[in-house]
């Protein structure tokens, strides 16, 4: 660690000393613009979105084929909205603080196919991968009906084809079941983070698991050099990959219809608050760009990071993106949160969502324990710990948000406003874990 470079950003951003003693910081982004302005300049547009959208519809038939859970939804992999008013109630209690607005938990923690977040992007980059081959090898058109990719033919024809990605543990699911449900050779490299029950989960599934004893960026590393070598091989860049980013985004067209059959309204009058938690930053970007899109100004995305890992809100209050890692200023980048230990954010993630990001903020390894706890007392819904990260983001706000309130002329707003927790993972988080993971908030 270089402790001049330390001092000199502790010197610019005091913030950076909060970060290195691990406490719980609150960060509100200087660079947020109108929405109009930044979607000037953003190398992604509504256009790429909707194509993304229209992709998944075409393989919706494939998908509800060969993944029955999704017969219900006719293919489309879609979380339910849920309210939580006693979870609500319980963390005024606990805070002494009044959470002013609605408070709902979009639960992407129950996604078929692969029960987190990644099943968005990560099975969105497969298919569109899946698709460009079948196209260009004259195997397929877009006018066709995609049930057909669910035959010997289809998964001979993949067979011929890898593909390679680099994950703490979500993504590396989602890709790894859906790349080998369509017949693909694939292997996905897993950081020492990862859980164990999730690399089992992929070898059940014939995925090849290759273990690293150093951090996520490591795993992507070796990823990528696989992939290098063979032209076969195909990379998912979880820190770089605008497909990744675009199944994301879908996820607001979807979340604009559930609020709209809830009666819940946003618009200037109604604000909506959206808390995400934060690895790599694709994910949450993905989602928080596609609500822009939506919602343009009205509505106000936070990401949440473990104390261990800020990489996110490092690389973009100092504005060195992934120019920078949480380990050049001392931070170890350990956390059970495995999804959000990512040691340096994506740059292109990072760049992409600076004018629309309100904030972010971390939270601890024991604080996330005792809030998952807290929601399966009062709502018995069971999250993995990373998915907690957004739980706590509504008290954050209210109790160290006053000037970004003041500054947006939200203050008169909130009691009308919403509040969404984005849950990232848990139901596939085997029953045994998941009793570890509830002890470990009884304190």
């Amino acid at each position: 660690m270089n402790q001049k470079f330390v001092n000199d950003l502790k010197g610019q951003f005091p913030l950076v000393q909060k970060l290195i003693d691990l406490e719980e910081a609150f960060w509100i982004n200087p660079n947020t613009e109108l929405f109009e302005l930044g979607i000037k300049r953003s190398s992604i547009s509504k256009k790429d979105v909707k194509e993304a959208e229209k992709r998944l519809e075409r393989f919706s038939s494939y998908i509800s084929s060969v993944f029955p859970e999704t017969k219900p939804t006719r293919g489309i992999i879609e979380s339910p909205l849920v309210n939580i008013p006693i979870m609500k109630e319980s963390l005024e209690i606990e805070y002494n603080q009044s959470i002013l607005g609605e408070m709902l938990l979009k639960c992407d923690s129950h996604l078929p196919i692969s029960g987190s977040i990644k099943a968005r992007g990560g099975i969105y980059e497969v298919l569109k991968h899946a698709e460009d081959l079948a196209i260009q090898n004259k195997l397929l058109t877009l006018e066709d009906d995609y049930s057909i990719l669910d035959s010997d033919m289809f998964r001979r024809f993949f067979s011929q084809y890898s593909i390679v990605v680099g994950s703490t543990g979500n993504l590396g699911l989602s890709i790894g079941i859906m790349s080998a449900k369509l017949g693909f050779n694939v292997t996905v490299h897993m950081s020492s983070d990862a859980k164990q029950w999730k690399k089992n989960l992929l070898r059940s599934k014939n995925v090849e698991v290759i273990e690293h004893e150093s951090d996520y960026s490591k795993a992507v590393e070796e990823g990528r050099k696989q992939a290098a070598v063979d032209p076969a091989c195909y990379f998912i860049d979880d820190e770089n990959s605008k497909d990744l980013f675009l199944g994301y985004a879908v996820a607001a067209s979807r979340l604009d219809k559930q609020l709209k059959d809830l009666e819940i309204t946003v618009d200037e009058n109604h604000p909506l608050f959206v808390y995400l938690p934060c690895g790599v930053g694709g994910g949450p970007a993905g989602i928080a760009f596609g609500l822009k899109l939506f919602y343009r100004d009205d509505v106000h995305c936070f990401f949440a990071e473990p104390t261990h890992s800020p990489s996110m809100l490092l690389g973009l209050m100092t504005g060195r993106h992934d120019q920078i890692s949480v380990q050049e200023i001392g931070i170890d980048n350990q956390t059970d949160a495995d999804g959000l230990a990512v040691g340096r954010p994506s740059r292109f993630a990072g760049k992409v969502i600076e004018p629309f990001l309100s904030g972010n903020y971390t939270v601890s390894d024991m604080h996330l324990y005792k809030l998952l706890k807290q929601l399966a007392d009062t709502q018995n819904i069971y999250l993995e710990p990373s998915a907690l990260a957004g739980m706590i983001g509504p008290i954050k706000l209210t109790q160290n948000g006053a000037e970004y309130i003041q500054k947006h002329n939200l203050k008169e707003k909130m009691p009308s406003g919403t509040h969404i927790i984005w849950a990232t993972g848990g139901n596939m988080v085997p029953e045994n874990i998941k009793e570890e993971y509830y002890k470990k908030g009884e304190f």
